[in-house]
């Protein structure tokens, strides 16, 4: 392909993005096929000739299109939102064109500082400490991770480098070994199970903290469960905080467990992939006060601020705290400009996501931006006030944001039944939780261009499903 075929592909392609995005509704939003569907539509092997472009566009409908849930279809309901708008598009466009690895200042200036720049600017949207702007007198900076997984990852073995130096400095005869072994993190039992997961690759027992009727975790019951911890001789170092709990979008309390933290020399670490993007709003940001107290911060806006995957934007305090767990300067990679995000995250190459963030900013402003946020939250109250006028259905958590979690009374296997029953009509997608050992619907607002018509119609499909089951005998 030369430059003149991309040019007419190109056009071709868009066409054909857009068209799918304008007309996503109109397919089954949930595939209907078994595992392992592809394999016979597609030789064994690579193509050992060439083969034309209109070739793989056939096949694109033919094998690909029937193996996809639609994220951005207004019928997608489950998980959280896969943030997309069209600047974000365009931008990875530019961003796959350049094709810079930027691991350094020096492999692609602009790639560097525009992402310093972009996170700054991304901070004071969010009213962050300014400890936490690069751009400032203050330690701290932002860097943009694969995702919020990486994010935890990251201020996780950052933590455990800075006790393993802190507790050496009082006891150097003390092996690292041994230190490792009395280390403990501790996170809710509402977290995201990748948070658990960062503790098994760091090597650190974590546990997990009860939550109150609301499924917070609140300042107590980690005291209490630190104090303990102590008295049996280890080494509490490390407390990972939600904002926007992946089962029912609760709120760890901040403004309390941030100050045991500080005092205890624990490492906070705020995980609000979700919900934070909803704190440039002026009436969510309160739901951010006591991030102060914290040593980083991390939330995605690949899922809500119309940035295409991936771009998950993280807060340190202190540089260098991260950057001294990290640093190695093998030869071929020095350079008298050293500032560089390869120090702050697991791999070496970086692409240049902050593109994204740049064309998504100045095309939507701040108040565009916000406008998105207070819709999607619109319609998750609008849902939510379609299930109280329901008796046959309670609402099992505080609708804060744009999730809805919500059930049939009765048993979890009539709940189990219903969900069965949508997932089979593929007409809406939506996935379960557990809550209160009770088996829950989430139904969270997600593509960009769902409105209020999709919320009633997939309203009107739960409540004839309903009615269905409910006509069974066995219920």
């Amino acid at each position: 392909m030369d430059a003149a075929e991309f040019r007419r592909r190109g056009k071709e392609m868009v066409d054909y993005v857009a068209d799918y995005l304008e007309n996503i509704e109109q397919r089954p939003v949930y595939p209907d096929l078994e595992p392992g569907y592809l394999r016979s539509l597609i030789p064994n092997e690579a193509p050992a000739e060439p083969e034309t472009y209109e070739e793989i566009m056939k096949d694109v409908e033919r094998v690909i299109m029937p193996g996809i849930t639609h994220w951005h279809s207004p019928y997608f309901y489950a998980y959280f939102p896969a943030a997309s708008s069209y600047p974000a598009m365009l931008a990875d466009m530019l961003c796959t064109a350049i094709g810079c690895i930027g691991f350094s200042w020096a492999a692609s200036p602009a790639c560097t500082e525009l992402e310093t720049v972009m996170m700054d600017w991304l901070g004071k949207m969010l009213q962050l400490p300014e400890h936490f702007i690069a751009g400032t007198h203050g330690h701290g900076g932002g860097v943009i991770q694969g995702t919020a997984s990486e994010a935890t990852l990251m201020s996780l073995l950052a933590a455990r480098c800075k006790a393993v130096r802190r507790v050496q400095a009082s006891n150097s005869e003390l092996p690292e070994a041994e230190i490792f072994s009395k280390l403990v993190a501790y996170t809710s039992e509402q977290a995201h199970s990748s948070v658990e997961r960062a503790a098994l690759i760091g090597g650190v027992m974590m546990r997990k903290v009860p939550t109150d009727n609301s499924y917070a975790v609140g300042g107590d019951m980690l005291k209490k469960m630190v104090e303990e911890d102590k008295a049996a001789g280890l080494i509490p170092f490390y407390f990972c905080a939600t904002l926007g709990t992946t089962p029912s979008c609760a709120f760890d309390h901040i403004a309390e467990l941030g100050p045991l933290c500080n005092k205890e020399n624990m490492w906070m670490h705020i995980d609000a992939a979700y919900a934070g993007s909803a704190f440039i709003c002026p009436e969510f940001r309160p739901l951010l006060n006591g991030v102060e107290y914290a040593d980083s911060f991390n939330f995605n806006p690949h899922k809500w601020l119309l940035v295409n995957f991936d771009c998950s934007a993280m807060w340190v305090k202190k540089r260098a705290d991260i950057i001294g767990a990290f640093k190695f300067e093998p030869l071929y990679l020095k350079h008298e400009n050293q500032e560089s995000g390869r120090h702050w995250q697991i791999p070496l190459g970086r692409r240049f996501r902050s593109l994204k963030l740049w064309f998504v900013f100045r095309m939507y402003g701040l108040s565009g931006l916000q406008a998105h946020i207070r819709k999607q939250v619109g319609l998750a109250k609008e849902f939510e006030s379609l299930v109280r006028a329901d008796k046959r259905f309670e609402i099992c958590a505080e609708v804060i944001m744009g999730l809805v979690c919500f059930r049939l009374k009765g048993s979890n296997e009539l709940n189990q039944d219903l969900l069965k029953r949508i997932t089979n009509g593929r007409e809406i997608h939506l996935v379960p939780c557990q809550l209160s050992s009770r088996f829950v619907l989430r139904f969270a607002i997600c593509a960009r261009t769902t409105e209020s018509r999709h919320i009633q119609q997939a309203w009107h499909h739960i409540t004839q499903l309903t009615f269905e089951l409910l006509q069974e005998p066995n219920h």
